[in-house]
Order: structure tokens, then sequence, then C-alpha cells
């Protein structure tokens, strides 16, 4: 199985409702597509979000990093001489991480396929099912509960809250969430680097002596700030998940050593893709450190491929794959099922990704 081209496209999908963190306002997925093509007939899926403000992946880098340094590479390469073609589009280019993850989760694709097996088996098999949270936007305190009250009557049993935008109204927001939602539902709130370290301790603690009773807060300061990250770990009294912190294998280990977070966040578009995430995995495995697996604004080809890696180990314990749910319409033909938090993962070779519906891609 012999690669013969690399076909870019880019698609839209409308979100139900706009999407609000402490970073960013967005109402469509508009995402870069990868079709890697075979002599046999074969072709692999890929998928990478433009999400400047977090990887710094526009939509005409990660074009530009695959049609000007990564698809040259791979013309002609046989998929059977994986590691070594894995090991090129990491090699290509620096940096870059969404266009490497996209095209790495296209070959994983492929060489599931030329052994008849789904990515997922090919990883480890531990499952075919995960439960995943869905995210609450920032908005003012009554909408988020009446949000969150919402995804309740769906059926979700974890929300992850996004905070972050005005902290002083924080504390009263997840008050109004917790008050609407009762006390069995488990929420998780992410800060997406808004605070300092003294402000997130502080607010913690806030959250704590109200009664909320918050499962992990991600990523509470500035990614950089290593020492800051620590700092709230060791005095807050709500576990701390690392997400914009880690962004290669050396990051994890990093926070894993020094114990700078109890968890490690991993997102296929800011390590490179499926390669490398088994690298901080195993990492995870020697350290005994539980593991998220999360997801940017991605439509479903991307996020299927992170779905792979979900149900392949069962060092992640924690699921944060509600792209797709997020989405107004799915335009993708195959893959794995999401009936709202249970997503089921394809038993077809590769990753089970047939295509794209007509009309709703435009083919660079």
């Amino acid at each position: 199985m012999k690669i013969t081209a690399v076909r870019l496209g880019q698609i839209a999908v409308p979100l139900r409702v706009p999407f609000k963190t402490a970073l960013r306002t967005v109402d469509s997925v508009r995402d870069v597509v990868v079709e890697i093509d075979t002599d046999t007939g074969e072709k692999g899926f890929g998928e990478a979000p433009p999400t400047g403000v977090i990887t710094g992946d526009t939509t005409g880098a990660i074009i530009g990093a695959i049609q000007d340094h990564i698809a040259g590479k791979l013309i002609g390469r046989d998929v059977d001489e994986f590691e070594d073609v894995i090991q090129e589009v990491q090699k290509a280019v620096v940096h870059n991480t969404s266009a490497k993850a996209a095209v790495d989760m296209a070959l994983y694709d492929l060489y599931g396929q030329l052994y008849h097996i789904p990515v997922y088996k090919l990883l480890g098999g531990a499952r075919r099912t995960i439960v995943t949270d869905i995210t609450i936007s920032v908005n003012p305190p009554e909408q988020m509960a009446e949000d969150a009250v919402n995804a309740v009557k769906r059926g979700y049993d974890t929300i992850k809250v996004k905070v972050g935008v005005n902290p002083s109204l924080d504390v009263e927001r997840l008050l109004a969430i917790r008050r609407a939602t009762g006390p069995d539902v488990r929420i998780r709130i992410d800060a997406n680097q808004a605070w300092t370290p003294k402000q997130a301790v502080r607010i913690l603690d806030q959250m704590e002596e109200r009664g909320i009773g918050l499962e992990l807060v991600e990523q509470p300061v500035k990614a950089a700030d290593f020492d800051g990250l620590k700092y709230v770990t060791d005095r807050s009294p709500v576990p701390v998940l690392a997400d914009e912190a880690v962004f290669s294998p050396e990051d994890a280990l990093r926070i894993m050593q020094y114990h700078a977070a109890d968890m490690v966040n991993i997102k296929l578009m800011k390590c490179g893709g499926l390669y490398n995430a088994q690298k901080i995995i195993s990492a995870a495995e020697v350290y005994g450190c539980e593991c998220m697996l999360g997801c940017m604004l991605e439509a479903k080809i991307s996020v299927n491929a992170a779905v792979e890696l979900a149900c392949a180990k069962k060092v992640i314990t924690k699921i944060d794959l509600d792209g797709p749910v997020l989405c107004s319409e799915d335009p993708i033909l195959g893959g794995a099922v999401f009936r709202e938090k249970e997503i089921t993962v394809s038993d077809e070779p590769g990753s089970g990704i047939r295509g794209i519906e007509t009309g709703k891609i435009t083919w660079l």
C-alpha cells in the first residue's frame, strides 16, 4: 500500500450555540481535512482545527505546513514503513502540531486498514464505549445554570464549566449551576489560563467553602507558568488538571516528575497526533498519573481519532470529547457513534471514516 497523493479540504459545521471561553468565542467549526490516497484504493482521513489562540496554528499555517513540508515526505512511501513514515511527519517541520496530528491520524487510519484492524485495537483495545462530559460556555450565572440543567436533561452526568471571564463572578456561576443541577452531577471547571496562582487558590477555596464540590480544575494559570501551576496544585483543595501546559511528551513528563499537576490532559492537536500521545500515556502509566483525553472545538474526524485512543488505554480515565455533539450537524460518514454522553468506537478497519457528505467539503 503506497501513498500516491495528499489532498486537503475545508469543512464548516455550525454549532448549536456559540462556544465561549476565557480565550475566545466561536459559532462554527471550520477545520482542515486531510485525505491520504493509496495505490490500492484505500483512503486515510485526518482533520485539524485552526486554534491559533492555543496552538498557534491558523488555517493558512496548517495548509502550508502540510503542502510545503509534510506531503512531499509521504508520496511514494509504503504505509507498512509506518514507524519511519510517522517520524518523517514529526521531523518535517518544527511546531505545527495540528498539521502533524491531522496527517498522523490519517496514517494510523491507513495502517489499520492495511492489517484489517480498528485503530483502537491496534493501540490496546481496552474498551468499545466511553462516556464524555459536555461543556457549558461562559455566560451570566442564570444562563449557565439553565444550560447545565438542559445538559442533565439530555443525560449528561458530568459537565465541564468554562470560567475565567470576570473571575469575581466565577463563584456565583458555579453556585448557580450546583443549585440548579443538584448534588449528584459531577462538575469540572476550566479556567483556560485565566487566573494568577494566588487568585486561583483563593477562588478554589471559596468554591469549596460554599459547598460546590468540584471534581477538578483545568489549567488555572498561564501555560508557561510551571511554578505557578505547581503552586496551585500544592495548595488547592481541588485536583488540578494540566492542559495548555502539556504540548509534548517532555512537558507531560516534567509535570509528572515534579507533581506540578495531579493529572494531564492529552489533546492530539497539542502533541502532534496519536504517535506522541502514546508517549505521554506511557509516562503516565509509569508515574501512576491519570489522564484526560480531550479535544479542541473539532468536528468528527479528529475527535474520532481521539476516541480510538481513549478506547485503547485504561490510564485514560476522564473523557472530554464533546466536539461533535456541540455541532448542529455531522457531515462525516462512518466512524464512532455519538449518542450524547455515550460514544461507541467503530469496529471497521482503521478509523472507520468513509468520507464526507457531498457538498459539505471544499477541496483545495
